[in-house]
């Protein structure tokens, strides 16, 4: 992490996702799932995250002597907690899976980690991580890019906030977002699309690869 803030020079774009369609969403697709099967909120930011990847292949990359070396396939780690510190394990070619697929993937891969059987690819190959600090009631933060990836997103707590919509104030549940990224790989205006498509698909769950089995 010293290397990563010395060497890289970071740059970050903030914004915020509306979440209550995707919460009403989420009591749907759970309803009667057993508990250690529900999908998750991380699974769906992996899933949309994916997505705009896909579509923004600059920021699904590595920094490389060479320069910018864009990844055959997209592999989102996702940051745990275990009992020495924290790991980021991938998610491996994600953008081929649907949330529900990612979802027990993600159950998975916590269980592995916190009793040391991950494989070297899931520890390797991460080509983007998601951070997210929700659960631990963290509103907003910055993350330092996990080099040689070039971008970071860090996400903070769903939260009930007032909010205008058409001249009116009305109550909504609210996340911030904030990436990270290398302005050797990316400048703001891609960052700025890639944090728009993760918010659309946030905010637009019907639109979303949920799994044949919901």
């Amino acid at each position: 992490m010293s290397k990563s803030k010395r060497e890289a020079p970071h740059f970050y774009v903030s914004g915020e996702a509306h979440l209550d369609h995707l919460f009403r969403h989420l009591e749907v697709v759970n309803d009667g799932r057993p508990d250690d099967d529900r999908i998750t909120l991380t699974a769906v930011l992996v899933h949309v995250a994916a997505d705009a990847l896909v579509a923004h292949p600059h920021l699904n990359a590595h920094w490389t002597e060479d320069g910018l070396a864009l990844a055959d396939g997209v592999h989102v780690g996702v940051a745990v907690a275990v009992d020495d510190g924290l790991i980021a394990p991938a998610v491996l070619d994600c953008a081929e899976l649907d949330v529900l697929t990612i979802s027990r993937r993600l159950r998975d891969l916590a269980d592995r980690a916190r009793t040391g059987r991950l494989r070297v690819d899931e520890m390797n190959q991460p080509t983007f991580t998601i951070s997210n600090l929700g659960m631990y009631e963290v509103s907003r933060f910055t993350a330092i890019l996990n080099l040689p990836q070039v971008a970071i997103l860090a996400t903070g707590a769903a939260e009930q906030r007032a909010i205008v919509v058409d001249g009116l104030v009305v109550p909504a549940t609210v996340m911030a977002m904030t990436l990270s990224a290398d302005h050797r790989a990316i400048d703001g205006v891609v960052a700025a699309q890639f944090l728009a498509m993760v918010r659309r698909g946030l905010e637009t769950p019907s639109g979303l690869k949920w799994g044949t089995e919901i």
